[in-house]
């Protein structure tokens, strides 16, 4: 999906319908093992971008935890990890989702197909590596989170009102 397919991007119906509707955009950010990429997505955009995205993630084979050195780089960089956890992708996740962020690295259409939102993100996944590529990560996923923030707020105004 490109920036200009967003200008089509619209509220999904939610799963749970005794959950009032939101006029913020939720997407979910999937990786892995739901314990580096995703949950730094998650966390950079509750701060930079809570006006337009509800954000939440998951993983494929999560690991169970929050690995040590994304919470600590996280936390360096003024990021909040309370929330954060590892946890499986869910149908129902997919489905109350406006947009999926594939952080696998890996095309996982296959997963998705009955998803109209998709972005694959590839970027490299951090865990077991020093903090130093941590860092690098985080800088990145930053950026990304920050540029579909801003692409989101050009096509749905309504929501910063």
């Amino acid at each position: 999906m490109n920036s200009s397919t967003l200008f089509f991007l619209t509220l999904q119906p939610r799963y749970n319908s005794l959950v009032p509707q939101s006029d913020k955009l939720h997407v979910l950010f999937v990786c892995l093992g739901n314990a580096c990429r995703s949950p730094m997505a998650e966390s950079i955009a509750r701060h930079h971008a809570s006006d337009i995205i509800e954000p939440s993630s998951a993983g494929l084979y999560p690991l169970g935890s929050i690995s040590g050195l994304t919470l600590q780089t996280l936390l360096a960089n003024g990021y909040p990890v309370d929330g954060l956890s590892s946890k499986p992708l869910h149908p129902e996740a997919l489905h109350d989702s406006d947009l999926v962020i594939n952080l696998t690295g890996q095309p996982i259409d296959h997963l998705f197909t009955r998803h109209p939102n998709v972005e694959d993100w590839n970027v490299e996944d951090p865990y077991g590596q020093d903090p130093a590529t941590y860092q690098r990560i985080l800088d990145e996923i930053e950026s990304r989170v920050l540029s579909l923030a801003t692409r989101l707020r050009a096509v749905q105004p309504a929501a910063n009102s």
